[in-house]
């Protein structure tokens, strides 16, 4: 089977020339040069929701931990830990290009190849599920926790699609069903309230079960995203199944733009992107380090694929301090990108960064890879840094390091 190809233009991404910020102390550092970048995009399908984004709904408690209900979101937490659910927006490659069959594996479609996220290709017929009618006009809605321009292909599996074997791209129609070319991006990027809503035709004379996959080619570089949606047309408007033991609302036919979330509301994020500072930090200076901590990674590694985050204090003073996290790759093939999670003591904030892409959700911090240092040959290791307003941790926040 031959998919038509995914053009994309061949201007490289540019790297953003920064903002530079002085952080004054009164003792061993007087400035800090702070690095800006570019960030990187991320995002998944919230309308008919992505198999990561209705098992992170599924799973996220009222204290911030996964713990998921549905089966199959239990199943693939098994497999692979919970830290693909906190990071269910990051099903991408970086090398992708627009790629789709022979790039992607049979059997790899959901995951996109990336096997941090193996555990979402389980061939189950448990996952949460949304309802559809065939035929009819659907608002589709896909989160953009970090925005960039692109174009969106939408593919549909073949009648008699058979959801408890692994996904083969002979499984789908080898024509995208509906494109959505650079669509408008509402509400604030880093949170659920950001995303890229547009309307099209769902396929006609489909029935029973189906997966809807999806593929973002950012027009920009050649970053791309990959998800499935798993849907049965039984005459449905975006109900939802499979979430929490219950049913919810999700996107809704007949063209209507209510294109609301699915699920619960538990997961919403106030995180925003950083990189600039928010002003000069005072105090006396002790010009010592706190402690380090060495990083774990999240969940359970995928072969081959390793990085752990390093914490230390590099400076503090009354009031602040600046810490450094060195990522490394301590695995047997080279990372195409990492995103490290720690939480801050009660209190403190970060005011400035650098190096990396910073967010937050449900009181976790989250640092991404910037443009230029998410490729770490085996061996290799990369710093990012933050200065926060607080107390100086006594003893080293816990990170956790997931590879890209």
């Amino acid at each position: 089977m031959t998919f038509r190809p995914l053009t994309l233009p061949g201007a490289p991404r540019p790297l953003r020339l920064a903002l530079l910020t002085i952080v004054a102390t009164l003792a061993a550092f007087t400035t800090v040069l702070l690095t800006g970048h570019t960030a990187t995009a991320h995002g998944a399908p919230m309308n008919p929701g992505s198999r990561t984004f209705l098992c992170y709904e599924d799973g996220l408690t009222s204290t911030g931990e996964i713990v998921p209900k549905n089966p199959a979101c239990a199943a693939a937490a098994a497999q692979g830990g919970t830290t693909p659910f906190y990071n269910w927006f990051s099903v991408l490659r970086s090398d992708g290009a627009g790629r789709t069959s022979g790039f992607i594996p049979d059997g790899s479609l959901c995951s996109g190849g990336n096997p941090t996220f193996a555990g979402f290709d389980l061939p189950r017929n448990d996952w949460p599920v949304t309802h559809l009618t065939s035929g009819a006009t659907y608002a589709f809605r896909y989160n953009a926790w970090a925005a960039h321009p692109g174009t969106f292909y939408m593919y549909v599996t073949k009648n008699g699609y058979d959801p408890t074997k692994p996904l083969a791209w002979s499984d789908l129609e080898s024509t995208p069903f509906a494109t959505a070319d650079h669509p408008p991006e509402t509400g604030p990027v880093g949170t659920l309230d950001g995303h890229y809503d547009w309307t099209a035709q769902l396929p006609s004379g489909k029935t029973g079960p189906a997966i809807i996959y999806t593929v973002w080619a950012r027009s920009d570089s050649t970053e791309t995203f990959y998800s499935c949606s798993d849907v049965v047309f039984d005459g449905g408007n975006g109900q939802v199944t499979g979430v929490n033991g219950g049913t919810t609302s999700g996107g809704t036919t007949s063209g209507t733009t209510s294109g609301t979330s699915s699920g619960t509301s538990a997961g919403s994020s106030s995180g925003t992107t950083s990189g600039t500072s928010s002003g000069t930090t005072s105090g006396t200076s002790s010009g010592t380090s706190s402690g380090t901590s060495a990083g774990s990674t999240g969940g359970t590694p995928p072969t081959g694929t390793s990085c752990s985050a390093t914490f230390s204090v590099t400076n503090s003073w009354s009031g602040g301090y600046q810490a450094q996290v060195t990522v490394a790759n301590n695995g047997t093939v080279p990372l195409l990108g990492w995103m490290v999670m720690w939480s801050e003591p009660a209190g403190t904030t970060i005011a400035s960064s650098w190096s990396a892409t910073f967010s937050t959700m449900n009181g976790q911090q989250m640092a991404e890879n910037a443009d230029w240092n998410g490729r770490l040959a085996v061996g290799a290791s990369t710093t990012f840094g933050y200065v926060a307003n607080g107390t100086a941790p006594s003893s080293p926040p816990a990170f956790s390091c997931q590879p890209g």
